[in-house]
């Protein structure tokens, strides 16, 4: 689905961080057949991932500056239409700032964030680009989900920043919310157990595909792991947890039909 903008709090952009710029270029060129599109951005090796052109989200290698603090990771964008105001909503509800705000050229402002729990995200003031062009399609982000130990905190900070409203579900057998702007569903988060064990609490990104077990065989083939295997949700459709060669985690999901 072609997309020509969001409502604040929606999910817009999806970014990988990675130690392995160019191996993690052809791990997902490879895996999702996205294009790659290199950008010349002074300090760093930034690449646009794209569908038919369009594009969907960035990988970029982490600067050895800070390579021993800094893991692989996968991280969503929410939009804004003013950031330093949500940074301050951010901080007084209990997060923190990590990177910026500045501006990227002049497609947007952004800045790195951290919720009450630590988990991390970001923010996007689209100006002339407004992020990922395309979603809830195959080779496409089409859910986010939160992992987090302490749910109705969570809750109350997702509102107090984005204004989400959320709704019990019962589409797993363990209790979990859906994430809601304007009544649309864009998310979920679920309850970290003991199970978890020192895991910090993060957001997951889940990327739709035709077929969950092609993926994730495809995804090993690959170098990849998979973390958890092909697992049936009822009603939903089949997912898998995945991690590239360096340790980036995401999801895949083959969703059900209607």
């Amino acid at each position: 689905m072609r997309v020509n903008g969001y409502m604040p709090g929606q999910p817009c952009w999806s970014e990988l961080a990675t130690h392995d710029w160019q191996g993690a270029k052809c791990f997902y060129r490879d895996l999702f057949g996205w294009e790659i599109a290199d950008v010349a951005l002074p300090g760093t090796e930034f690449s646009m991932f794209t569908l038919d052109g369009d594009d969907l989200g960035a990988i970029y290698q982490v600067s050895e500056i800070s390579a021993d603090d800094s893991k692989t990771q996968w991280s969503i964008y929410f939009a804004t239409e003013d950031v330093e105001l949500t940074i301050s909503k951010v901080v007084a509800a209990g997060g923190q700032l990590v990177m910026g705000p500045h501006d990227i050229g002049l497609a947007g402002r952004m800045a790195q964030l951290t919720d009450a729990e630590g988990a991390h995200f970001a923010v996007w003031q689209s100006n002339r680009h407004i992020g990922a062009k395309r979603r809830s399609e195959p080779g496409t982000l089409c859910w986010i989900e939160l992992a987090s130990r302490a749910p109705s905190a969570a809750h109350k900070f997702y509102s107090d920043v984005f204004g989400w409203d959320y709704r019990d579900s019962d589409i797993t057998d363990m209790p979990y919310s859906e994430w809601l702007v304007s009544g649309e569903a864009h998310g979920g988060m679920l309850e970290m157990t003991p199970e978890w064990g020192d895991m910090p609490p993060h957001w997951m990104l889940y990327f739709q595909v035709l077929d969950c077990d092609d993926y994730a065989l495809r995804a090993k083939k690959l170098g990849g792991t998979v973390c958890v295997p092909p697992t049936k949700i009822p009603g939903v459709g089949r997912f898998a947890v995945l991690k590239d060669p360096d340790g980036g985690v995401f999801s895949v999901i083959a969703l059900q039909e209607s």
